[in-house]
């Protein structure tokens, strides 16, 4: 299994009117840790791009359990669930310490550059964490 923990600090502008994150935050959180677990296994995302490799968001859920509020320093949780021939899914949870406040899933599915599904690369299909 691939874990990744990114540092997360709430910046204000990510918080409503009483300093408690926007539930839009989430899932721009979600992808910045699937951005850094790939990037820990050696792959940018940038550099699938460039290939013509397209990884799509088809289906995300999140549950709140508590909110997270500015200036706190969170760490987002993102593993690796499951990956198959056209498909990869992610698992998050959101701490603050000990304290659990988001769960969340995503899968994503791996396109070709007009948006058709296509197989996902060998480098996608068994990752390696960089050795540096």
């Amino acid at each position: 299994m691939t874990v990744n923990i990114t540092e997360i600090r709430v910046r204000y502008c990510e918080c409503d009117p009483m300093g408690v994150v926007h539930h839009t935050v989430y899932p721009i959180w979600f992808e910045m840790g699937r951005t850094e677990l790939l990037r820990m296994t050696g792959v940018s995302y940038r550099e699938l791009e460039e290939q013509g490799i397209m990884l799509a968001v088809v289906r995300l859920e999140a549950r709140y359990r508590q909110p997270a509020r500015y200036d706190e320093l969170l760490q987002l949780e993102t593993t690796l669930a499951s990956v198959g021939r056209v498909k990869v899914e992610h698992s998050y949870r959101l701490l603050r310490g000990e304290d659990v406040l988001v769960t969340g899933a995503t899968t994503l599915a791996c396109l070709d550059e007009t948006g058709q599904a296509r197989m996902l690369p060998d480098m996608l299909l068994a990752p390696q964490p960089d050795s540096d």
